[in-house]
């Protein structure tokens, strides 16, 4: 069974941009792709939700640069990758994660979440990743999408 990650190019938000400089990338966010939705740690409001841990109906990121992962997994990861996701609902955006990547933080923290730290976390808890080798307070999305690349093909769409 796979696990599939999106990850997307800034749509116009200087926030995305500011993401996608500070990474030197392409990519601003990351979501699980599960069934018709996607599901991740967004900033703002959108696709109906607020800002936190939500599913999201993929109209979202109409308009972004698409990237996708899909990594292989047995069924029971897979079934664990979902569980810990469904476990972070309505958990928040760490609005403090910025400040974090200079003055260090605990990227493992489950109180609150950005996209890709979210996204590793639930990887690394099911056992479709090893424990990523990164500074503690540095997992961006570019740097999770350069690590997945080297384990899976990844699928530009249009």
């Amino acid at each position: 069974m796979p696990v599939t990650l999106q990850f997307i190019g800034d749509g116009g938000s200087l926030f995305g941009q500011m993401i996608e400089w500070m990474s030197a990338g392409e990519v601003c966010h990351v979501d699980a792709v599960v069934g018709d939705n996607l599901v991740g740690a967004q900033m703002d409001p959108c696709g109906g939700c607020p800002s936190g841990v939500y599913d999201r109906p993929p109209s979202y990121v109409d308009g972004c640069v698409r990237y996708r992962v899909t990594l292989p997994a047995t069924p029971e990861q897979e079934t664990e990758w979902l569980a810990f996701l469904r476990a972070q609902y309505g958990k928040p955006y760490d609005r403090a994660c910025i400040a974090g990547f200079v003055a260090g933080r605990d990227w493992h923290d489950p109180n609150a979440w950005i996209c890709s730290e979210l996204q590793a976390a639930a990887l690394e808890a099911a056992g479709i990743i090893r424990p990523l080798f990164a500074h503690a307070n540095k997992i961006t999305p570019e740097a999770l999408l350069i690590a997945l690349s080297a384990l899976a093909p990844v699928e530009c769409l249009p």
